[in-house]
């Protein structure tokens, strides 16, 4: 069982910049982020392999939002530039065993408790 911890939202002015991370408790496969608004659906934001060699964005992030791992800490981050306030929701951190992308809920089997990020206008 792995266990994932995630750490960095706050609130932050539209234009503004965080750096989320998340820990896993042991060695993982491919890694996302996802998001849930208030009243909407879970939504993928980011999923890159096990390597890192490989990412894939929501289309709604693509050029803002960087998602990136580090093995040896076990850790995946999300740095989100340009923020808006359509960003605010409770970020995610997922992982799988397996080493391939993942771009749905149904893709991951381990979950975080989420961190929340608020983007004011």
């Amino acid at each position: 069982q792995v266990q994932l911890v995630e750490s960095g939202g706050g609130l932050v002015q539209a234009g503004g910049s965080l750096r989320l991370s998340c820990a896993a408790s042991g060695r993982t496969g491919a890694m996302a982020w996802f998001r849930q608004a208030p009243g909407k659906e879970r939504e993928f934001v980011a999923t890159i392999n096990w390597s890192g060699g490989s990412t894939s964005y929501a289309d709604s992030v693509k050029g803002r939002f960087t998602i990136s791992r580090d093995n040896a800490k076990n850790t995946v981050y999300l740095q989100m530039n340009s923020l808006k306030p359509e960003d605010t929701a409770v970020y995610y951190c997922a992982a799988r065993a397996t080493i391939g992308l993942g771009l749905d809920v149904r893709d991951y089997a381990y979950w975080g408790r989420g961190t929340q990020v608020t983007v004011s206008s």
